[in-house]
């Protein structure tokens, strides 16, 4: 863990430690950076959306919108990265699977040119399994919420 993470003040996660704490890589790394990070309790994830996004060719090409599922993924990504910070070294790399995802609402589309900003808060853990809220906003208006339980796998 990080020296950042004994401190009380909340604090960020650049690409390169995320890249160090969970395996995805391009083209399914849906998280840029995390902010107000606090380990055990939340973070806020950053995506930068952009039209060179692979999934923009084909959904949709004259009206390009980014996959619902992708946006609760990156949620799932944003709570997976404070899983590891906050359970230390020993977790860094381990997949994390998702077990559930309820009550998914999209209220507006997410369009190239948008900054997700990826909430995500504990609501408790029990061993390995962990259960969020999320909600993902561009420019402050809600644009996806979910909840979600996630259980990081220990064993090889």
């Amino acid at each position: 863990m990080e020296d950042n993470a004994s401190m009380t003040e909340p604090y960020s996660i650049d690409i390169g430690r995320i890249m160090d704490m969970i395996p995805h890589r391009y083209p399914m790394l849906l998280i840029d950076r995390l902010d107000d990070v606090v380990p055990g309790e939340r973070a806020t994830g950053i995506k930068n959306v952009t039209i060179n996004e692979p999934f923009f060719q084909g959904h949709f090409p004259q009206k390009p919108i980014m996959p619902g599922v992708l946006i609760i993924e990156s949620m799932a990504q944003t709570a997976a990265v404070l899983v590891v910070e906050t359970m230390g070294e020993e977790a860094e790399g381990k997949l994390v699977y998702f077990m559930s995802v309820d009550d998914a609402r999209f209220r507006k589309p997410v369009e190239p040119g948008h900054q997700l900003h990826i909430h995500v808060t504990k609501k408790h853990s029990r061993g390995a399994v962990w259960k969020f809220t999320g909600e993902a906003k561009v420019n402050g208006q809600v644009v996806a919420q979910a909840v979600f339980a996630a259980m990081i796998r220990t064993e090889e």
